[in-house]
């Protein structure tokens, strides 16, 4: 089942990409993605083929109730591809099965070329889904509805994440920003900050412009009421201290 709320995810499998040998094409690709739906990342990940660095980002994946990966690389038939049996150790207690419509996807495509090397790709965690790859129709495949696995080519993955995002995340609540620009500095501030409420997004940015200080306060809720209490609240509490203020994000 999707995640109402969900804490997206971005882990990017590839040493190739931190020893600089390829340039990673995926951040910004799935963070474009989300914000064209009105989702924005919550952490994102570049990390080696190790399989227990691997495993333990998974793991802390896991422990937010709402988080939802999308893991790029190592899904394939060569020894240094370790994903499927670390996300089947992870979320399935180990439990794998050879997939049939993957096998078959597989067979297909590749004929008697899918033996002895490519048909082990149809072995995925137990109770696996399956994303489309418009490329060779090898797919990608998913967990819950909310751990997405695809390969490291961009052709093939890209694809695949449009894909789970329209089926499973086509758009977020719409969310209520308000922001307003205060000619003065965080520490001046920093008294009404702490009276923000913890279920109230909010967030300061700070900017110094001619040896002035000033900075930019964003409010945010999926209610809408909320937001606009809180930001009235903020505005009345800088007009208490004297500091000018402007709506808006531009400080400069």
């Amino acid at each position: 089942m999707a995640i109402k709320n969900p804490n997206f995810y971005l882990v990017i499998i590839g040493t190739e990409i931190l020893n600089g040998r390829r340039e990673d094409k995926h951040f910004s690709f799935v963070k474009n993605e989300l914000l064209k739906r009105g989702w924005e990342l919550t952490a994102s990940f570049i990390i080696t083929d190790k399989p227990s660095v691997i495993e333990e980002t998974f793991k802390l994946v896991q422990k937010d109730p709402n988080g939802v990966m999308f893991s790029f690389g190592g899904i394939g038939a060569t020894p240094d591809d370790f994903t499927r049996e670390i996300a089947a150790k992870v979320f399935r207690d180990s439990s794998m099965e050879t997939n049939l419509e993957a096998k078959n996807l597989i067979i297909n495509q590749f004929k008697e070329k899918a033996y002895p090397h490519r048909i082990n790709m149809a072995n995925l965690p137990i109770n696996s889904g399956l994303l489309p790859n418009p490329i060779n129709n090898v797919p990608g495949f998913f967990l819950d509805e909310r751990y997405f696995f695809v390969p490291g080519f961009p052709q093939m993955s890209h694809p695949m994440i449009k894909y789970a995002l329209d089926r499973f995340y086509p758009k977020a609540p719409n969310k209520h920003r308000f922001t307003i620009c205060v000619e003065a500095s965080e520490n001046d501030l920093m008294d009404i900050m702490e009276m923000i409420p913890k279920n109230i997004e909010f967030s300061s940015l700070p900017a110094i412009e001619k040896g002035a200080y000033k900075d930019v306060i964003s409010i945010a809720s999926y209610d809408e009421n909320e937001a606009k209490r809180w930001i009235d609240f903020f505005i009345e509490e800088v007009k208490k201290r004297g500091f000018k203020y402007h709506k808006g994000v531009d400080c400069i």
